[in-house]
């Protein structure tokens, strides 16, 4: 039997197939949002934008850059923490991340009760 408690273990609940899906799925979710950014640095500016569009869809456009780069920026860490020997802990608890959250959102750094709470203090 496993226990979760030590500090060591954070990660036990994921099996090294579970780790390596995840490391993979993180890789593709990389090269997409890699590509999604070079198609949108490859589009017109904003500025072109504004002249050809309506500012609603100039501001589309920038908001769609801002998310990708931000979950690009959560990837990265992710396959960091793999690295590091560090994934699937809570930033903030420190117990593990659930599995079947890590395999929703690969890049997940907060428990779902943690990220709960966070959600409600915004």
């Amino acid at each position: 039997m496993v226990n979760h408690q030590t500090i060591g273990d954070r990660a036990a609940h994921l099996s090294p197939e579970d780790l390596a899906a995840l490391r993979e799925n993180l890789h593709e979710q990389r090269l997409f949002r890699r590509e999604q950014l070079r198609q949108i640095a490859a589009a017109p500016r904003v500025e072109d934008l504004l002249r050809r569009r309506s500012a609603a869809q100039a501001e589309v456009h920038v908001k769609v850059a801002a998310s990708a780069r931000m979950v690009l920026a959560d990837v990265e860490a992710a396959l960091r923490r793999i690295a590091e020997g560090r994934y699937g802990a809570c930033h903030l608890c420190r117990r593990p991340v659930e599995r079947d959250r890590l395999m929703i959102v690969p890049q997940a750094r907060y428990c779902a009760r943690c990220q709960q709470v966070r959600e409600a203090g915004r």
